[in-house]
């Protein structure tokens, strides 16, 4: 298994726990950016920046993800897409995403989407927490003692 790292807006919050456990687990770790991103340094772990543009590091991602793989993400259709290549996804507020639960959060987000197009304006998510964080951790261990 290898781990991807969609790092575009990976928060800093989550960068010693991720690293934490690459080390520990010593797991390639690929962490693909529009920009220069760092979480640290690890034998295990490399940075690919692929060019500007919209979905440019989410296509760099389902272009090399292989089934088992992880997917660290907030973006829900690379979620959707990864999950359809039976690899596995969990976002930065510790959700993991399955074949089970992908296709209704991504119809939430794009009926959210459809209400923000038509003018509304909606709430975004809550800021980035601690208490996310250890969502985060948590979930990420307890995926990596299965795997």
């Amino acid at each position: 298994m290898k781990i991807y790292i969609d790092g575009d807006a990976f928060p800093n919050l989550l960068k010693p726990i991720i690293l934490k456990q690459i080390n520990k687990h010593n797991i390639q770790t690929y962490l693909f950016s529009n920009k220069k991103v760092t979480l640290g340094k690890a034998p295990s772990l490399h940075y690919k920046i692929v060019s500007a543009g919209a979905d440019k590091a989410d296509d760099a991602i389902v272009e090399v993800v292989q089934a088992g793989d992880l997917v660290i993400t907030a973006d829900i259709p690379l979620a959707d897409r990864v999950i359809s290549k039976n690899a596995h996804a969990i976002d930065h507020r510790g959700e993991l995403y399955s074949k089970d639960n992908i296709k209704q959060y991504l119809a939430m987000r794009n009926l959210m989407e459809s209400i923000r197009d038509m003018g509304e304006i909606t709430k975004g998510p809550q800021p980035f927490s601690q208490k996310n964080a250890k969502e985060f951790a948590d979930q990420l261990n307890s995926f990596l003692q299965k795997y």
